[in-house]
């Protein structure tokens, strides 16, 4: 990943932390024609890591996962590690609930993530010597002219104690949910958004990653947002995720770019079924609904969910405060507000390309199931060649090697 730096971003970073996009994909759909996406051709889909499940997963480059009690569990021991999965498919809106616990460790950053082949991008990120608060943040288009989006809650001990963390992402609205409250809720009219430009609308994957932003390779600015340097002393660090639960409100075997808007409405939706057969249809910005047969058009809404709860490869790396404040989750609201009104505060997101599904193969390696041990442990890898992918920070042009495995 390949980042430009402007004049005010180079001026600021020494005293600054710098924030990032998630800024990598295999083929961007608004530049070119890709392959379809893999849909997700249901309506729900489960996930109990304590059981050693992770079918329709696969691994990220140098990735392996270990099962247990508590699921899967994201360790860190040394620098260079970033333990990360992902979906094996895409989900065009829908409803992300990851029960988890985060990593401890000072620079330590534990992340769930939903990207698109368009670099759409809704998160979650946890920092591990923060013990009250967790961020939220979103991209779309790989937009990073400025980095004003991110808001901080507080939630109750994210590193010893499991919470559900959730996601419910229509086309017109994003809420971030904590244990059933929502905490932050994005319209697709929000201001926030551009006119809708940078509100995420594209079919994403859910990514889930154990990283060190504190480690020394990483640049000045990225190691204070991270909360300083990280030292392995206290290591093992290991972000725990018990269960994930997906509900998909667009299912299809498949889904495809009309056209190189990016715009929700362009996504064509192909529909499996148990006899093999498709049928096609197409998100309309209407919210009107119709089917065809026999060739004709059809075409179906991006719907909106009925669940109310009572939430590049240039770029530019600035470095602005967070401006937008939320209500408090939990008693820790102290914290939370003095970071969401600090006028210096800059966020971060996940540092990992993304990739395009396949079943089971990759050209840069491959992704082995669960298998037991003689423990009773069981284990998920994932092999390929060397990944790199390059970010320019406040002081330099950085490799860092937090590659997903291309599928």
């Amino acid at each position: 990943m390949r980042f430009a730096r402007s004049a005010a971003a180079a001026a600021i970073a020494a005293s600054v932390p710098i924030a990032f996009a998630q800024t990598s994909t295999s083929c961007n759909p608004t530049e070119k024609t890709c392959s379809d996406d893999t849909g997700l051709d249901a309506t729900t889909f489960s996930s109990d890591f304590t059981t050693g499940s992770n079918a329709s997963w696969s691994a990220a480059t140098g990735t392996t996962i270990t099962y247990g009690s508590q699921g899967a569990e994201f360790i860190i021991t040394k620098e260079g590690e970033a333990p990360t999965i992902q979906t094996d498919f895409y989900v065009f809106f829908g409803r992300f609930e990851v029960k988890m616990k985060a990593a401890a460790g000072t620079g330590i950053v534990s992340s769930v993530v939903l990207e698109s082949d368009d670099l759409d991008e809704i998160d979650w990120e946890w920092l591990g010597g923060n013990t009250a608060q967790v961020e939220t943040n979103f991209f779309g288009k790989g937009n990073t002219t400025a980095y004003d989006r991110a808001v901080y809650y507080s939630v109750s001990t994210p590193q010893s104690s499991f919470h559900t963390y959730t996601i419910d992402w229509t086309s017109e609205r994003i809420e971030w949910i904590i244990d059933g409250t929502v905490v932050r809720t994005l319209e697709y009219s929000d201001a926030l958004t551009v006119g809708g430009k940078n509100y995420p609308q594209t079919p994403m994957r859910l990514k889930m990653g154990n990283w060190c932003g504190g480690c020394s390779g990483e640049a000045d600015g990225t190691i204070e947002w991270a909360g300083g340097n990280t030292t392995f002393d206290d290591a093992p660090y290991i972000m725990y995720v018990e269960s994930v639960s997906i509900t998909n409100y667009n299912p299809g075997s498949s889904y495809s770019y009309s056209d190189e808007t990016g715009d929700y409405d362009s996504i064509k939706v192909v529909n499996g079924s148990s006899t093999g057969t498709a049928s096609a249809s197409t998100a309309t910005a209407t919210g009107k609904s119709s089917s065809g047969s026999s060739g004709s058009a059809a075409s179906t809404s991006a719907p909106t969910s009925s669940v109310s709860v009572a939430g590049v490869n240039g770029q530019t790396a600035a470095a602005v405060s967070s401006t937008v404040t939320g209500s408090a989750y939990s008693t820790n609201t102290a914290s939370a507000s003095a970071q969401n009104a600090n006028s210096t505060a800059a966020s971060a997101t996940t540092q990992v390309p993304g990739s395009s599904p396949t079943s089971g193969s990759s050209s840069n390696g491959t992704v082995s199931g669960a298998s037991a041990t003689s423990s009773g442990v069981a284990t998920q890898s994932g092999t390929s060649g060397a990944t790199a992918n390059t970010i320019l920070t406040a002081a330099s042009l950085l490799t860092v090697a937090l590659g997903f495995l291309m599928l």
